[in-house]
């Protein structure tokens, strides 16, 4: 892995579930957006490999890690807590702290729904700056966007509106081609987040080509 590739890269921690997916989207979309590469356990698939390496594999790949607790609370009896998102932040943590190099570097973003939601289940990251979306969309590109501004150090990044409206649009021409091409309405809900990815990529790469000219 190359060093560029390292301060690019953003390991995404977060839930897999049908419910999180309007968060999921427009949460790679901005990171895509400004310029870096989101990495998450779905991008590939491979039955051979263990979850648990991929995991600590795309954190040794990532300089920057998103983490959203905002699933730690069971909402239904006898559901269990949701375990994986914080133990998974620990890994990057711990990363950061003996991994040694570059990895003393290593930036996070962590995400709840609700201010101090998170404190009976996981008081460790009591007093940490935890950003709150409250499963809302525009929010959520707002919190991400404000933080790559403030931790990260970018500059002149479009407004957290102006991510919000291009990802809308990204989605209604992403409905339209791919419907053209023959994909049902259940390919494009179960895509796959690396093939989402990829159109993501060239969608951003394209309007950024056409806003020089």
């Amino acid at each position: 892995m190359s060093v560029s590739a390292f301060e690019r890269n953003v390991f995404v921690n977060c839930p897999f579930d049908d419910d999180y997916v309007p968060l999921l989207r427009p949460l790679l979309f901005t990171v895509v957006h400004l310029g870096f590469t989101p990495r998450i356990a779905s991008e590939r698939s491979d039955s051979g490999e263990m979850r648990l390496s991929k995991i600590c594999s795309l954190i040794e790949e990532s300089r920057y890690g998103i983490h959203d607790l905002s699933r730690l609370q069971a909402t239904t009896a006898g559901e269990y807590y949701r375990l994986n998102m914080p133990f998974e932040f620990g890994i990057d943590y711990g990363c950061r702290l003996f991994a040694g190099d570059q990895y003393h570097e290593k930036r996070f973003l962590l995400l709840a729904r609700e201010p101090h939601e998170y404190r009976r289940a996981f008081s460790d990251v009591s007093g940490a700056d935890i950003k709150y979306h409250r499963d809302d969309g525009p929010r959520i590109v707002r919190q991400v966007r404000d933080w790559f501004l403030e931790t990260v150090g970018l500059t002149s990044v479009p407004g957290a509106s102006t991510i919000w409206q291009d990802f809308n649009e990204f989605m209604s021409v992403l409905w339209e081609e791919r419907k053209s091409e023959g994909f049902s309405g259940e390919d494009l809900e179960m895509m796959p987040v690396a093939e989402l990815l990829q159109f993501m990529d060239v969608w951003v790469e394209n309007r950024k080509a056409s806003q020089h000219h």
